[in-house]
């Protein structure tokens, strides 16, 4: 019996695009770039990458050679992370020198607006990391920059939803029982963060993108450079210049605009090869399938980021909220 079938492909998002295309899919993988010293074998589908282990001997040297690819690949990510994570970490402690208002503000907003924010979006983001890898695997490298462009869509237009959010933060915190006090600067605050939100929409998405390529090592120079200017610049507007909560909100975002921009010039100069070769319509294609992915994988995420969003909220109503939610933040 005649079989036309083609073999099916990773994903049915993979699949929408391979019957557009009229293209066969790969039965192989690609070897990224970056890893020259790994063998080919290792990423060809269906062979074995580790031989047999006959004793301690063999085994020490798969340990070794697994592990040096491996750290090859996490410990610049790891790296990012650190360099990344304590931009927000930073603005709260140069905030504590204004007052305990400011920090409990700051803390607040950094916790549970931008936290809000952050959880959602770095979980529907995270749906791009799945769908980068199939189309690296596959060896559909346009696709990667067309799902770049879908993901970038959907966090904008996430981003101006939860912009609301960052408006009415003030009613928000108040409602839930904040004290008005801390609700009243921590909404003033979380207005100026807005442009932090957008950067966010365009941030995610390139980490995945990148990561998908094993372009780690730019990714770990850009937020080493950001997390240094970032404290040079707090300094500066918040203490030197004694501009408070704008100087810490005017140098948040201009730390994450700068870690948004250069990683859009890597992007743009041609850098990432076939994978990036401009913007396209087909970025407005099955749209809908990748926001139900995206939604899949924000919910995922966002319990485990949320929980120490609730545990601020829950400090705000001890006593004296404005020193016990300081210091859990701090903590």
């Amino acid at each position: 019996m005649e079989n036309n079938a083609k073999q099916p492909l990773i994903s049915p998002l993979l699949e929408e695009e391979d019957q557009e295309q009229n293209r066969k899919p790969q039965n192989h993988l690609l070897v990224p770039e970056s890893l020259p010293a790994v063998s080919t074998a290792v990423f060809t589908a269906g062979t074995d990458d580790i031989p047999p282990i006959n004793g301690v001997r063999d085994f020490s040297r798969e340990f070794l050679k697994e592990g040096k690819k491996l750290w090859y690949l996490a410990g610049p990510a790891i790296f990012m992370t650190i360099c990344q994570y304590p931009l927000g970490a930073i603005t709260q402690v140069f905030s504590g020198h204004i007052s305990t208002l400011a920090l409990a503000a700051v803390s607040v907003e950094n916790s549970v607006i931008a936290g809000f924010s952050f959880g959602a979006m770095l979980g529907m983001g995270s749906a791009l990391e799945t769908l980068c890898g199939q189309a690296y695997g596959a060896g559909q490298l346009d696709m990667m920059g067309v799902y770049l462009q879908r993901s970038w869509i959907i966090l904008i237009t996430t981003a101006l939803m939860l912009m609301f959010m960052y408006i009415f933060a003030q009613q928000i915190l108040s409602l839930i029982g904040q004290t008005q006090e801390i609700s009243n600067a921590a909404g003033t605050f979380a207005t100026w963060m807005i442009p932090q939100l957008f950067a966010y929409a365009l941030n995610f998405p390139m980490v995945k993108f990148l990561q998908a390529q094993s372009k780690i090592m730019v990714l770990a120079v850009i937020a080493a450079v950001a997390l240094l200017l970032h404290t040079i610049l707090s300094w500066l507007l918040i203490l030197k210049l004694g501009l408070g909560l704008v100087g810490a909100a005017v140098a948040l975002n201009a730390s994450w605009w700068f870690i948004d921009i250069t990683r859009l010039l890597y992007i743009f100069s041609g850098a990432c090869g076939p994978t990036w070769s401009g913007f396209s319509w087909k970025a407005f294609h099955s749209l809908w399938s990748f926001v139900r992915l995206s939604l899949a994988s924000a919910v995922m995420l966002c319990v485990e980021i949320w929980y120490f969003m609730a545990l601020i909220l829950f400090a705000g109503y001890l006593k004296n909220a404005k020193l016990s939610v300081a210091g859990l933040s701090i903590w």
